[in-house]
């Protein structure tokens, strides 16, 4: 046949109804067996391949998930997005599901007529998207952002208490002048590891300094730009976290360029526990938040939407934790 062979060639060959034909595809156990033979017999004489999208539409069923990220600069060598990348693909490969990646600027709609379901990864200037999302009843879940007040599932971590937790450690080995590098204060994350960080130092007695607050995005030329402008000053800090381990990997970097000792001049802590920090010139003590479990989790929330089985928790929170490495001691006295 010149054309691309169709389910209606197999039912008239098969002497059998369209119907039928989609039974047996669809291994409905109602179809007798000698219609059952004949239209297996057309399907390899055609070599018919049936439209996965079809079947699954025929089923009321979608078994396409959608990852939506936010674009930003850098994001495929970016830790996160690599780790929630392949959480969602490991989970979709076990449940045999189909991922669709989408990256957006927030601004433009999104098609979600052809997944069924969508995981928001973060939530920078989209709101919208997911807004017109859930309006048409497309099961969604929204990782790294927390949404009370729109009804929608979301799995995060408690960045607030990460940040708690990276001061009070510099503070517990007695560092007194601590500064910071925050994420992308266009981000929830960043907001409450900041809000974290300087409520901690304030309990502690140690108001966060404004000349020790250097506004970040997560990447390492701004941990640059930060650690360089930190030793300019008359009273450099001996403590830093970093809200991200490429930030923290990048102040090493410039203050083993400088001369100068890691963790025995400066004390750093990044945020993440992304494993190449322990191949470094000095393994970076960070905080932990579990990525890959977080995407996998959101995948199996989506499904279970979808398929209406299992239990559905509308929030679940992560909580962080320190993991000590070689790159925070006591200050020198």
């Amino acid at each position: 046949m010149k054309n691309k062979p169709s389910i209606n060639d197999v039912a008239q060959r098969a002497k059998v109804s369209i119907t039928t034909v989609s039974r047996v595809i669809n291994n409905v156990p109602t179809v007798i067996a000698k219609n059952r033979i004949r239209v297996e017999e057309a399907i390899a004489f055609y070599k018919f391949r049936p439209n996965v999208s079809a079947q699954r539409l025929a089923r009321g069923q979608n078994n396409s998930i959608g990852l939506v990220m936010p674009g930003y600069p850098g994001i495929f060598h970016s830790f996160y997005a690599v780790e929630l990348i392949r959480g969602v693909g490991h989970a979709c490969e076990i449940l045999h599901l189909d991922m669709v990646f989408h990256i957006t600027n927030g601004l433009n709609p999104i098609n979600v007529h052809n997944v069924g379901g969508v995981i928001f990864a973060d939530v920078i200037e989209n709101r919208r998207q997911i807004e017109a999302a859930l309006a048409i009843g497309v099961p969604c879940i929204v990782i790294n952002h927390k949404m009370d007040d729109v009804d929608v599932a979301y799995i995060a971590v408690d960045n607030f208490n990460g940040g708690a937790i990276a001061g009070d450690y510099l503070v517990s080995l007695g560092h007194q002048r601590i500064a910071t590098i925050t994420g992308n204060l266009n981000t929830q994350a960043g907001n409450q590891r900041l809000q974290g960080f300087e409520d901690l130092l304030k309990k502690k007695g140690l108001p966060l300094r404004k000349e020790y607050v250097y506004e970040g995005d997560y990447s390492r030329r701004c941990a640059r730009c930060a650690a360089e402008q930190f030793l300019k000053l008359p009273e450099p800090p001996t403590g830093i976290f970093a809200a991200s381990d490429e930030m923290a990997l990048e102040v090493i970097e410039v203050m083993l360029e400088r001369g100068l000792r890691v963790p025995e001049d400066v004390s750093i802590i990044g945020f993440d526990d992304n494993p190449v920090c322990l191949f470094g010139p000095v393994a970076l003590t960070t905080i932990k938040q579990p990525l890959f479990q977080m995407a996998e989790n959101a995948v199996r929330h989506v499904h279970a939407l979808i398929t209406g089985k299992g239990a559905v928790k509308k929030k679940t929170i992560f909580v962080p934790e320190l993991i000590v490495r070689e790159s925070c001691s006591s200050p020198k006295p």
